[in-house]
């Protein structure tokens, strides 16, 4: 049975986010879906699983509230629903920046996969951004796009300031995400900084892969749900990163088995083994380290399937049989 992934985000405001959450998980538990949203003033965003059914039914329940009538969701197929539970909640920003009077109504010209593209092959300079965390750009990137070392959105507005001498006002500014969330509000941030030419890739990352075959992108696509990796670009699926533990190209990622570290590590297989799911020496003798099931640990029991033509044939791959992190 084929399942459906979705993505999305609004940026409309809410008058009463907690009532407008709570009729909102209502429904989703009606419904039976599993996944996490997240609900404020600014707007609606979330990613979500369950059958296409399920999916469409709720596709159809967001586009008829008021003001989310032009909800765009970015959807893939999977064996499996990728998450364990529901959580439908209410934050502050549905993307945390932490910053007052970033509306996303004045950020950068939201550029077509087709036009990207096009840019990217055209010889034309400019500046790429990857708008994302250093543990999501490691794995996977558009070729040439400078990717600042951050482990957090909120972390982008200093990046910007220590960056801001060495990228000329007048140049041509492309920027990218997974689903262009925070391109929405990066893109308002530098154009009130001095960037006219500000450019935002539409859709992300995903939508990128399903127009134009993700061409140019190197390795994986980092997502937050079980997956934890997707592919973009059928031509070139080879790892960009490597083990932490032995060194050779890799693009898992597993936690710690000490649960007082916890870090999030790309990790192959035979590295995870070698250090019983540890990140370090010092963690493997921690009295706090999970027990290693190296028969689950890596189960290869999910499979990417072709979602460009039928020359790219079904891959079976190991996925973390337990870790990840959230939004």
């Amino acid at each position: 049975m084929k399942y459906e992934v979705i993505l999305y985000y609004n940026f409309k405001h809410i008058e009463n986010p907690e009532q407008f959450c709570k009729d909102h998980k209502a429904f989703l538990k009606g419904l039976g879906a599993k996944g996490r949203v997240y609900i404020s003033d600014e707007g609606l965003n979330g990613t979500l699983g369950g059958t296409p059914e399920q999916m469409q039914a709720y596709k159809e329940y967001v586009w008829s509230l008021p003001g989310f009538e032009d909800t765009e969701f970015k959807c893939d197929e999977h064996e499996t629903i990728p998450f364990a539970k529901l959580k439908c909640k209410v934050r502050e920003e549905i993307v945390a920046l932490h910053m007052d009077g970033v509306n996303p109504e004045d950020g950068g010209y939201h550029m077509p996969p087709s036009e990207w593209r096009e840019t990217m092959e055209s010889g034309e300079d400019y500046v790429m951004i990857d708008v994302r965390n250093d543990y999501e750009s490691k794995v996977g990137h558009f070729d040439g796009a400078v990717k600042p070392q951050v482990e957090n959105f909120f972390d982008f507005p200093k990046w910007l300031e220590e960056k801001e001498k060495e990228i000329p006002k007048d140049k041509k500014v492309l920027m990218y995400c997974t689903g262009g969330i925070r391109c929405e509000k990066f893109s308002v941030l530098m154009k009130k900084k001095g960037w006219e030419d500000v450019n935002q890739l539409h859709g992300g990352i995903l939508n990128y892969a399903k127009e134009e075959g993700g061409e140019h992108f190197k390795g994986k696509c980092f997502v937050f749900d079980d997956r934890l990796v997707v592919p973009v670009n059928k031509n070139n699926l080879e790892p960009v990163a490597h083990c932490e533990i032995t060194g050779k190209p890799a693009d898992n990622y597993i936690n710690c088995a000490n649960m007082e570290c916890n870090k999030l590590f790309v990790c192959s297989e035979e590295g995870a083994r070698l250090m019983e799911g540890c990140c370090s020496e010092e963690c493997k003798q921690s009295e706090f380290r999970r027990p290693f099931d190296p028969e689950n640990a890596f189960r290869p029991f999910r499979k990417w399937y072709n979602y460009f033509d039928d020359e790219f044939k079904e891959r079976e791959v190991s996925v973390p049989g337990s870790g990840g992190c959230s939004i």
